[in-house]
């Protein structure tokens, strides 16, 4: 018995992470417009659509998602990518700069989503960054190994370097994103791409990202009741034994939770490109973005965080519907001008071109 705990609390989980744990902020309430009524209206209506056993369900939640996704009205042309190299689309806006990449991987709880389910960004940080945005169409579990999403990420990733929408052309400027589940694929891409020795992003972007595959962070107990996207899937999770969790995890992932590649927490977070990290102040993934926050920067890593108060998970994608997500698109601009204009100080070129966002 003690051997199973010793491997399960020492291998499984590996390091003891609560001391990341910061004081809890004071709760600042904003009292939710008509447009966040509608928002979580609507995505109630969607959701009570989900039912049946698991494959069941998720079939239709990968058709929400996709539905919810495409709703029309945008301003950037989508082309398909199939080759075997990657799957995706690129985004293109009007007037964008090919030299100028942005890397988009998106959320679903890896196994759902793809780029149509979340052209509500891409399209929109197409126009913010004036970038060619490609959205990784990464393999989706359970008929795929977790691996090979990963694997999809990475190879994107190497894609992007080297080859513009047009053809083989030499990247400038470098961006990663992505959401909640994206947001766990980005961060492991760019640590991953740091250890290979490739050239690095010169910045990241994730929306409430999932960071920890050990399921430990304390507002995925304390937030259950706040959020109502995450709340109810994570509620019956959040109440079973931890070592319970982190054997569920490996048997799901086949990799263990204290494996950086689904965990990206756990890994070194120190010599990383500037990121960003938005998260709501009342969602259950709220302290995951926290202690990333809090070790990167104790690494020496240029990351910052943003938080909302009551604001549901990955609330960007409710654009232009939520003045919050254009608030958050804001400082992402602002975000990304400012390590620009850094870089070009830095290598004294013609970079200053490309950083207007």
């Amino acid at each position: 018995l003690l051997a199973f705990f010793m491997f399960t609390y020492l291998v499984l989980r590996g390091e003891n992470l609560t001391y990341l744990d910061l004081p809890v902020p004071q709760h600042r309430h904003r009292e939710p417009t008509a447009a966040t009524r509608k928002v979580l209206a609507d995505f109630r209506a969607s959701i009570a659509q989900v039912s049946g056993d698991r494959k069941q369900r998720i079939h239709l939640l990968r058709k929400v998602m996709d539905e919810n996704g495409d709703k029309g009205g945008f301003e950037s042309e989508f082309v398909p990518v199939e080759n075997p190299d990657v799957c995706g689309e690129w985004v293109l806006a009007p007037g964008y700069n090919p030299s100028k990449r942005l890397l988009y991987i998106h959320g679903g709880g890896f196994v759902a989503g793809s780029p149509r389910s979340v052209r509500p960004i891409t399209d929109r940080l197409a126009r913010l960054t004036g970038a060619a945005v490609f959205a990784v169409n990464y393999r989706l579990m359970p008929e795929h190994a977790r691996i090979c999403g990963i694997e999809d990420c990475r190879a994107a990733y190497r894609w992007l370097l080297d080859m513009g929408p047009s053809g083989p052309d030499a990247v400038d400027f470098l961006v990663v994103a992505g959401d909640s589940a994206g947001g766990s694929l980005t961060l492991a891409t760019l640590a991953w791409a740091r250890d290979e020795g490739l050239r690095q992003a010169d910045a990241g972007v994730v929306f409430s990202p999932n960071t920890d595959s050990a399921y430990e962070a304390p507002s995925l107990r304390t937030n259950v009741p706040t959020d109502p996207l995450l709340g109810r899937a994570l509620s019956k999770l959040s109440n079973l034994p931890k070592f319970v969790i982190l054997w569920y995890s490996w048997f799901n992932n086949r990799i263990m939770p204290s494996d950086p590649r689904v965990s990206p927490l756990r890994g070194s977070l120190a010599n990383l490109p500037p990121i960003l990290v938005q998260v709501s102040e009342s969602e259950v993934l709220f302290d995951d973005a926290r202690r990333y926050v809090a070790k990167a920067q104790a690494a020496k890593s240029p990351v910052e965080l943003e938080t909302w108060p009551d604001m549901i998970h990955v609330w960007q994608i409710f654009t232009p519907d939520l003045k919050e997500a254009e608030e958050a698109y804001r400082n992402i601009g602002e975000f990304l001008s400012r390590v620009c204009t850094g870089k070009a100080q830095e290598i004294g070129s013609e970079m200053h071109k490309t950083c207007s966002f």
